[in-house]
């Protein structure tokens, strides 16, 4: 009950703070109306009266936080048509890339672990180097690498703006770096930790091979501390997302969000950063369920 208390507290936080950011910024009346000659004060007025601007902040918030909460997410001011509708449209590009992308992040942490960790104090030097080398250098940066490598010099992959699976390739594989990099530190460092264990010695007198002993059993020592990182990725995917996106052309609400805050269209912006919000909140109370059943050892410290 305590974590759906938070969670309903995270998504409170986010859709107020954003309330706040941009309605407190600039000239409302001018986001609505968008790009074009000034809105006469004619014009001005009919909107300030429509949209009740000259009401009190805290009268707007609370109209704002009503509307919300029936599930009415608004009208989109530069797109004009409603929010969810906006959002149902590009809610699929978005989730195809960063659903590739952890699967592709995940995948590649687990080979590398389970074949090239322990190789010697040389070879994982390096491997933590590399590894510290992907979660620290920008995604854009590493987006535009790939594009001039692969789409430029060497035209493996369609540059921008494909939308079927051969553009897909190089912006989920920019966005799954950081993602392989941090659970490869995490779960290479719990490998080594496991195979120092009494229960390792125990197997290896057993006449099981080092290898045997990593896939068999270690291995999956290491997936608990990797789950612990799942909110992590997920604030790795959404925020890659929005720059990969926009690197790559690629269709999504991290495009839409760009739009939408450049042209401060309230009602598309915390939309997004709801979902986006709700996204964490729930796979984050998902992983506190599972992670009991994945380790005893919490299992019985919930039942104490």
């Amino acid at each position: 009950m305590s974590r759906l208390a938070s969670g309903v507290f995270v998504l409170w936080g986010a859709a107020t703070l954003c309330f706040l950011v941009l309605s407190l910024r600039g000239d409302t009346v001018s986001a609505i109306v968008g790009a074009g000659p000034p809105p006469t004060p004619e014009l001005r007025a009919r909107i300030v009266a429509e949209y009740g601007l000259d009401d009190p902040l805290w009268t707007r918030y609370l109209r704002w936080l009503r509307s919300l909460l029936s599930g009415d997410l608004g009208w989109s001011y530069q797109r004009e048509e409603p929010v969810t509708h906006l959002l149902s449209s590009q809610v699929g590009p978005t989730l195809q890339l960063a659903v590739t992308a952890a699967v592709l992040g995940a995948g590649i942490a687990v080979l590398v672990t389970a074949f090239l960790t322990g190789r010697g104090r040389a070879a994982d030097t390096v491997l933590t180097g590399l590894s510290v080398l992907s979660v620290s250098v920008p995604t854009f940066w590493v987006g535009a690498l790939m594009l001039g490598l692969f789409s430029f010099a060497i035209p493996l992959f369609p540059a921008i703006g494909d939308t079927g699976p051969a553009g897909l390739v190089l912006p989920s594989l920019t966005l799954a770096f950081p993602i392989a990099g941090a659970l490869t530190q995490v779960m290479a460092q719990e490998v080594r930790t496991a195979e120092s264990m009494p229960f390792a010695l125990t197997v290896r007198a057993r006449g099981a091979t080092d290898r045997r002993l990593r896939l068999n059993h270690t291995l999956r020592h290491s997936l608990l501390p990797a789950l612990t990182l799942t909110g992590w990725i997920l604030g790795m995917l959404i925020g890659g997302a929005v720059l990969i996106e926009n690197v790559f052309a690629r269709p999504g609400l991290g495009r839409v969000l760009v739009a939408a805050a450049a042209g401060r269209d309230l009602p598309v912006v915390t939309a997004v950063v709801l979902l986006s919000a709700t996204a964490f909140v729930v796979i984050n109370l998902v992983v506190d369920l599972v992670l009991p059943f994945v380790d005893p050892r919490l299992r019985a410290e919930v039942d104490r």
